[in-house]
């Protein structure tokens, strides 16, 4: 098999604030921003990389969820324990002042971690937790 890992999602709630950190802060293009309000799904990608993006959509919309399922996701989102993603990069330090120069929220500055990975994290504006980890 030849497979790669093409869209990942993340949830948002404020497509505005989530469109800023990507593209601002993060450095990322927008590729398509479909919809409107609230329920927009935004595709995002780092440049130079068009094989590879993030779908920030609206969550729990799917019609089979329960209204218990939804309350559970909002609970999740508001904790930041919902959604998450790995970044990585040569420069960690430059990335780490960049976004934190964007007004991200800090969860961690960059730390050599015991299973040895320096990484640092961040929160995006719906709570989703932004790890970098440093490519050595």
């Amino acid at each position: 098999m030849d497979l790669t890992i093409h869209t990942s999602f993340l949830p948002h709630e404020d497509p505005e604030a989530s469109l800023a950190f990507y593209r601002d802060a993060l450095g990322f293009e927008i590729r398509n921003d479909v919809g409107e309000g609230r329920m927009r799904w935004i595709t995002v990608g780092p440049a130079g990389q068009p094989g590879t993006s993030i779908l920030l959509a609206p969550p729990a919309v799917d019609p089979g969820i329960t209204e218990e399922e939804r309350r559970t996701i909002a609970e999740m989102m508001a904790k930041g324990t919902y959604g998450w993603i790995l970044l990585a990069t040569r420069d960690l330090d430059g990335t780490f002042e960049q976004v934190q120069a964007a007004d991200a929220e800090v969860v961690q500055e960059p730390t050599e971690q015991p299973y040895g990975i320096r990484d640092c994290a961040f929160r995006d504006p719906a709570g989703n937790l932004i790890r970098i980890q440093e490519l050595r």
